[in-house]
């Protein structure tokens, strides 16, 4: 039962974090001036704003388990990202450690998905 609890608390915050990306879809001054400022390409706010909310309903939905992986590493992936963009652009340790506990949210949810979630059983 600890087990189950964990995976859905885990990846029910992880989730909601991804899906909190649809904001970069807005075009907010706030928003594109903080992907400016880590120096990333304006283009690439349009792509993790379709493709994290995305992952976050593969991480929801039953079944999907290649999807499932897919999403588990491209959200690793943004995320270590983030944090060594953070970290470079002189951000206080409050800012690019965020990454890194969200990261370690998403490892609990991996580690403790139930079999069906798995892409071998």
């Amino acid at each position: 039962m600890g087990r189950k609890i964990a995976y859905w608390t885990s990846t029910t915050i992880a989730s909601v974090m991804l899906l909190m990306s649809l904001t970069y879809l807005t075009g907010s001054e706030q928003v594109v001036s903080g992907f400016a400022k880590e120096g990333y390409p304006q283009h690439l706010r349009i792509v993790l704003g379709v493709a994290k909310p995305a992952a976050a309903i593969v991480l929801l939905l039953p079944g999907l388990a290649l999807l499932k992986e897919w999403a588990y590493a491209g959200v690793t992936f943004a995320w270590v990202m983030a944090c060594i963009a953070a970290y470079l652009s002189g951000e206080s340790a409050q800012i690019w450690s965020m990454p890194i506990v969200l990261l370690v949210i998403l490892a609990v949810s991996y580690v403790t998905r139930p079999p069906s979630r798995r892409l071998i059983q």
